[in-house]
């Protein structure tokens, strides 16, 4: 059966801002002895983007974790950033332009997908050798797939889609992430992980002291639309857990690696302007890309604390 990303019925520990910071992040915390192990509020280094990055679409980061990896929703190009000092120190074209939504990094190889759910594989970019081989199926501008995650461990990519979770069948209140098989370079035909509303519900529901956090219960209203959309994913190098953020609602959930929610994160919307890009490097510190909005495109990084889970 394939896992439905349920919330744990574990005790909770609540960490509530200060009531002066109306825009500070509130947290819920689901599974018992987890911490989550980053202060999204205060980045450890921010990176100020040129104006062709102004809006980042995509993150990921090189094998060796020394270079970023960016795209924006316009130009098929792969930016390569240095990722102690922010420097874009190469643009690669890869492809013609359109709406690239998530990069990775698989050794020598960059995957784009775009949001209508095409994957384009780049071997050997900037290079004599560079190729493009690219892989269209059944998900289209529908589906609205913007996040994109290299799943090491299971060889394959995660496909995160924004809006419609199917292709014939309807999924209601629900989100679907699916995976590309690295090796027989198919998609599969069922989201390989779903998030869903109800789960959530049926456990705020149980658990009165989480309606103290009001802003992520009344984002989870089951009288109105699911509006988690998933507009980037990362998975933790150290723990496996999965890393989904929505640019609508200011949201971050961490999903252990058979689908259940650990934790819920709401993002301050005076640091996360538009958060559309994650990755990890491989110890665990994360990069969060914000879209400018008119203003810089943004990079942050948040240090992952010794001693904790992620």
């Amino acid at each position: 059966m394939l896992p439905v990303l349920c919330i744990l019925l574990m005790s909770c520990l609540f960490c509530q801002p200060p009531a002066e910071r109306e825009e500070a992040s509130d947290s819920i915390t689901l599974a018992e002895g987890y911490h989550f192990a980053y202060d999204l509020k205060e980045p450890d280094q921010t990176f100020k983007m040129p104006k062709i990055l102004e809006e980042i679409s995509g993150l990921g980061i090189s094998e060796n974790g020394e270079a970023l990896v960016a795209i924006q929703d316009e130009d098929g190009k792969l930016f390569f950033i240095n990722r102690y000092s922010g420097e874009v120190f190469a643009e690669i074209d890869f492809w013609k332009d359109g709406d690239y939504e998530g990069v990775e990094m698989v050794g020598s190889t960059a995957y784009v997908v775009k949001s209508s759910g095409t994957v384009y594989e780049v071997k050997d970019p900037g290079t004599p050798r560079q190729e493009v081989e690219k892989y269209n199926f059944f998900l289209d501008e529908d589906n609205d797939v913007e996040g994109l995650a290299y799943d090491q461990a299971n060889n394959r990519l995660l496909l995160a889609c924004k809006a419609k979770a199917g292709h014939e069948k309807k999924f209601k209140h629900k989100k679907g992430i699916y995976a590309f098989s690295l090796e027989t370079k198919t998609l599969s035909e069922e989201p390989a992980y779903f998030v869903s509303l109800d789960s959530i519900n049926n456990y705020l529901e149980k658990s009165p002291n989480i309606r103290k956090l009001e802003k992520i219960v009344e984002f989870f209203d089951p009288d109105e639309d699911f509006d988690f959309s998933p507009s980037a994913i990362a998975i933790h190098p150290v723990t496996g857990n999965i890393f989904v953020a929505s640019s609508v609602g200011k949201l971050l959930l961490v999903l252990n690696p058979g689908g259940q929610i650990m934790h819920i994160e709401k993002l301050s919307k005076k640091v996360h302007r538009q958060p559309e890009g994650l990755c990890f490097d491989p110890d665990g510190t994360l990069y969060v890309s914000n879209e400018g909005k008119g203003d810089d495109g943004l990079i942050y990084r948040f240090n992952y604390k010794p001693g904790r889970e992620d």
